[in-house]
């Protein structure tokens, strides 16, 4: 059932721009992929990875959420399936790694606005903290004024990137080759690292269902909108790496000036400038969609006393999950001291637990609930769900595993991640216990 009437809602074009920027927003932070893949195997793992790791998740939100639209999305999903103790496990988890990835985006925006203040890193945190409480303040006038925002944001990442490929292919004299695709030469822990780069920079198809009541025809709305931003993901980051290629630029200038370099030794300072610019307006956009998803899932458990009752308290005037907003905001202001190689790890680690419970969920409803209507359905039994979702698992265990057989600096990050986990069995004795009283 609703756990609320929310008064406006937003349309189909406004939840694409969102969802692009809750999964991507742009190919930043894509920049250190040929630093680890090479040549030959950048573009292979670009285009493998999603297939194997996205595509299972994007059907699987689909179906979840056309079976069960509500506020919550995947937290409601995994407890109506699994029961309250996993609930809680996916709650927490999500709550967890959505922390990490939020305080990504702060310090990226240092980073890009760099290109127009050097030194602005001396000023890191006060910088990180203006946008923490400017997004926070955004989320919490609600989720049309973000979607309105991601629109504009939008336009402000995506030109760039169509001016760089416009010049890119108009100034190129030799051929449009494309690299024979190959892992041959890649060691193992860089494969490992390869593959985080590419699923961070595609994970969070289902963060865009949390707030499944404040969109207009939900079912019909999501199954348009995650199907064109998924499409723009994957042309733009392929062109972009593709590019890259062409010209020739090393892959350690990409990763440690971004792609406003690239777009200095294509078109001038001035592209450089607009690609930092888009940069800025990435993470700004990806911050505020981001807070937007998971300021929602508090406020759904706290609603089944599995948090505090005040996280459920909505703002009198724009119905928004308020206190949710701000505690959530509290935490990141925290962690943006971390490295970013580190809170990747961490990440998406994390993450992927969580994107485990949903497809067991996905499963166990296919067989406990197999008459409930489903608008979109995946078009394979229970036995081809399970070999389909060993697809993302295979993907998950591989980068977890570069990770674990690289340097102490990777394994330390990987270890946090497991504790994480571990957090959540810790957290749920202790709401037992406090129950029993």
């Amino acid at each position: 059932m609703p756990s609320t009437k929310y008064l406006k809602k937003i349309r189909p074009v406004q939840l694409i721009a969102v969802i692009f920027f809750t999964v991507s927003g742009g190919p930043y932070g894509l920049e250190p992929l040929l630093d680890y893949a090479g040549q030959h195997g950048a573009l292979l793992i670009l285009l493998v990875t999603p297939l194997l790791w996205d595509v299972p998740a994007i059907f699987t939100v689909l179906e979840l959420n056309s079976m069960m639209p509500v506020t919550g999305g995947y937290y409601k999903w995994v407890k109506y399936a699994l029961g309250t103790r996993w609930g809680f496990y996916e709650g927490w988890w999500t709550w967890l790694y959505t922390f990490v990835d939020l305080a990504i985006y702060p310090v990226l925006f240092v980073q890009y606005a760099s290109f127009f203040f050097p030194g602005l890193e001396v000023y890191k945190v006060p910088v990180c903290l203006i946008i923490i409480w400017a997004s926070a303040g955004l989320n919490i006038l609600g989720i049309v004024p973000v979607g309105r925002v991601s629109l504009i944001l939008g336009a402000a990442v995506l030109t760039p990137f169509i001016i760089l490929f416009g010049l890119a292919f108009y100034h190129h004299t030799g051929g449009l080759t494309i690299p024979s695709p190959s892992l041959k030469d890649i060691a193992f822990q860089s494969f490992g690292m390869a593959l985080y780069t590419v699923m961070w920079n595609c994970l969070g198809w289902d963060n865009t269902t949390t707030y499944a009541e404040e969109v207009e025809k939900p079912v019909r709305s999501y199954l348009i909108s995650m199907f064109i931003a998924f499409a723009m993901v994957i042309v733009i980051y392929f062109l972009v790496i593709w590019i890259a290629q062409l010209y020739g630029i090393s892959p350690t200038v990409l990763t440690d000036k971004g792609f406003p370099a690239l777009g200095a030794m294509i078109g001038g300072h001035w592209l450089g400038a607009l690609l930092a610019l888009g940069g800025m307006a990435s993470t700004l956009g990806i911050y505020a969609a981001v807070l937007l998803s998971v300021s929602r899932v508090p406020q759904v458990m706290s609603e089944d006393s599995l948090l505090p009752a005040r996280l459920n308290k909505l703002h009198s005037r724009f119905q928004t999950p308020y206190v949710s907003i701000i505690i959530c905001s509290v935490i990141v202001s925290l962690m943006v001291l971390w490295t970013f190689a580190d809170l990747l790890i961490i990440d998406v680690t994390v993450y992927g637990a969580g994107l485990s419970l949903e497809y067991i969920s996905l499963i166990k409803l296919r067989m406990s609930n197999p008459h409930t209507p489903r608008p979109f359905k995946i078009p394979l039994n229970v036995t081809g769900l399970c070999l389909l979702l060993v697809l993302p698992a295979s993907v998950y265990f591989i980068a977890l595993g570069g990770a674990f057989s690289s340097s102490a600096e990777t394994i330390k990050p990987a270890l946090f991640a497991i504790c994480a986990l571990l957090s959540a069995e810790v957290f749920w004795r202790l709401l037992v216990w406090r129950r029993s009283f």
